[in-house]
């Protein structure tokens, strides 16, 4: 990754209070899992709302004569985040994420007119129809003409089927990473496909193993990693099993597992799932039989408070990563960690891009409209056009006449370049538990 040498953010940018052009929420907090970001760590699949009305979503004021939304005074998105549920402890990691990037944009502002940006944000309580439910409000009532969304593969293609699916309206998710999403090219998202990551983990537990035991978490990220994972795997296979959502016990589970010769168990779940499990697996003694190994999502702050210390020293995984050595990257940390106190993760800067990435098209497109946003949301990442850091060096270069495609926004997350099935290239790393806490080694590309 070639650090940044040219990049103008600077911590003032990311540290201004977002104001008129903050994220509105909607509906509750209550029930995230985490007060803090911790390290670099996963996510993976998680309502309706009140009557919060769009500060200049959609087509309504909008003025086809110009560039950048063509002058208007607010710009409205929607974002469907995972605020409850399974999958909690990440949404807030996006809101962060998503704070930072509203106060950079707005320290510029939006179009010709310099106009606020904000995010009216909705709760898919970490499952598909409370998401579907809340992208319909966004489109339909706050007539928001670009949604971001979701945390969880699942809840992504189903607002995706049910709601965006022959519409203009554009999608990016923050943090899917199902390859399931690769079959929906104009579903787009900032973090990468799990395929790699898939073949990554099943060559890291090769290295070790030539039995193993898999359980998965049974909806769309689940099935697509593992079965990217098993297809593979050099080795046998000898459980390959779904698990539920929201269960108080996988007794069941582990006992099959145990039943095997496997000498590693791979988990494919999320943090809450992931948690009771260890804890389960420890009360039996399975964790000094047999090696653990896991992705993205069995990396969360929850796991490690809420799990006996020793009860998974020796796990390993691979997670998706952020490009640590880039400059951009290097700025929005400092910001993040003054802003909060905590160090953020990849998730904070998939959601940091999504949103940035979303302003970038705005000032863009030719009226702010989903149909319009359609036409440039992809040129505005394509490795084409001049590499910028900041929304403030594309809006200059569009001010200076330029187009879509002469901009190539390179993200806090690493370089975008959504292609042709609106995937972005992969950047993954290993990790360990170690002294009941996250150590990370070598980075994978993909």
């Amino acid at each position: 990754m070639v650090p940044n040498d040219k990049t103008g953010v600077t911590r003032r940018d990311l540290l201004k209070t977002t104001g008129a052009g903050g994220i509105v929420l909607v509906g509750t907090t209550a029930g995230c899992l985490e007060s803090s970001d911790g390290g670099d760590g996963g996510a993976e699949d998680g309502g309706s709302g009140g009557g919060n009305e769009s500060t200049g979503g959609g087509a309504e004021g909008t003025d086809s004569s110009g560039g950048g939304g063509s002058g208007q005074d607010s710009y409205s998105i929607g974002m469907v985040n995972a605020l409850t549920g399974s999958l909690a402890p990440y949404g807030e990691r996006n809101q962060r994420g998503t704070e930072l990037a509203l106060a950079a944009i707005n320290e510029v502002g939006v179009g010709s007119n310099d106009g606020e940006f904000s995010v009216i944000e909705e709760d898919s309580e970490s499952v598909n129809q409370a998401g579907v439910n809340g992208a319909r409000k966004l489109v339909t009532q706050d007539e928001v003409p670009l949604l971001i969304g979701a945390v969880g593969s699942g809840v992504s293609i189903a607002i995706f089927d049910s709601v965006v699916s022959g519409t203009d309206v554009v999608q990016i998710s923050q943090n899917s990473t199902s390859p399931e999403l690769t079959n929906k090219p104009d579903l787009l998202r900032t973090s990468p496909s799990g395929s790699a990551k898939g073949k990554a983990l099943a060559s890291l537990v090769a290295e070790e193993h030539d039995t193993v035991a898999v359980t998965w978490i049974n909806n769309d990220y689940g099935t697509g990693l593992s079965e990217v994972f098993a297809g593979s795997f050099e080795g046998d296979v000898a459980y390959n099993t779904p698990h539920d959502q929201d269960q108080s016990s996988y007794r069941g589970i582990l006992s099959e597992m145990a039943g095997t010769d496997a000498t590693a168990w791979v988990f494919i779940t999320y943090a809450n799932e992931y948690t009771i499990m260890v804890n389960e697996a420890y009360d039996q003694g399975f964790n000094e039989e047999v090696d653990y190994y896991g992705a993205e999502s069995t990396v969360a702050d929850s796991i490690i408070e809420n799990t006996e210390p020793g009860s998974m020293d020796g796990m390993t995984g691979i997670t998706e990563s952020a490009p640590v050595d880039q400059e951009s990257y290097q700025q929005f940390q400092s910001a993040f960690e003054d802003q909060f106190d905590a160090s953020p993760t990849v998730w904070s800067a998939y959601a940091y891009d999504a949103v940035t990435i979303a302003a970038i098209a705005t000032e863009a497109a030719s009226e702010f409209t989903g149909a319009a946003l359609q036409e440039v949301v992809r040129d505005v990442t394509r490795p084409e056009g001049e590499q910028v850091y900041t929304f403030e060096e594309a809006k200059q270069i569009l001010a200076d006449g330029g187009s879509a495609s002469d901009v190539n926004y390179e993200g806090v997350s690493g370089p975008v370049d959504l292609d042709e099935n609106g995937d972005p290239p992969g950047y993954y790393q290993i990790y360990r538990v170690a002294d009941h806490s996250y150590e990370y080694g070598d980075f994978i590309t993909g």
